[in-house]
């Protein structure tokens, strides 16, 4: 495998991810097929400074392409689904962006009814709750990119 190719498994997804270009703090990598600019706050192993990274939360790149969105990748154990609320996890069923959030904690939904609009590949997708009950979280805004598997909601 190249020195700059590495895979991770976050949640039980595999994701393939290579270090395109890295300048300063700066690199821009590809996340299974996905570019993205990653910003590297500080080194956890200075040795390996190209590999790991301190996540931050998803903001727009000034200086890349339209579709194109700054992250940090981090090859860290993730917080457990538990953490976003008690009940069903509603998950991304592939990587995108949130468009429009259309519930709020607290909403009573029925199996169905969107719940999140996720645009992917530049397609609005409705994101449906997969079980009927309460929100008891929501755990992405409107703008964010998500990866396939994330937590979106959870549905008590």
């Amino acid at each position: 495998m190249n020195q700059n190719k590495f895979q991770y498994k976050v949640q039980g997804v595999d994701y393939d991810v290579e270090i395109e270009e890295m300048e300063g703090n700066l690199a821009k990598v590809n996340v299974n097929g996905i570019s993205f600019e990653v910003e590297l706050k500080q080194p956890i192993n200075p040795s390996h400074a190209v590999t790991r990274h301190k996540v931050e939360a998803p903001k727009p790149a000034a200086n890349m392409s339209k579709t194109t969105t700054t992250h940090s990748v981090a090859p860290q154990q993730p917080a457990p689904t538990a953490a976003a609320g008690a009940g069903t996890a509603i998950k991304a069923p592939l990587p995108g962006t949130i468009t429009t959030v259309c519930v709020k904690v607290g909403d009573k939904v029925n199996t169905g009814d969107t719940v999140v609009v996720l645009e992917a590949m530049k397609m609005q997708n409705n994101i449906e709750a997969e079980v009927s009950g309460t929100v008891t979280s929501i755990v992405v805004n409107q703008g964010d990119s998500v990866m396939e598997g994330a937590v979106l909601l959870t549905i008590g």
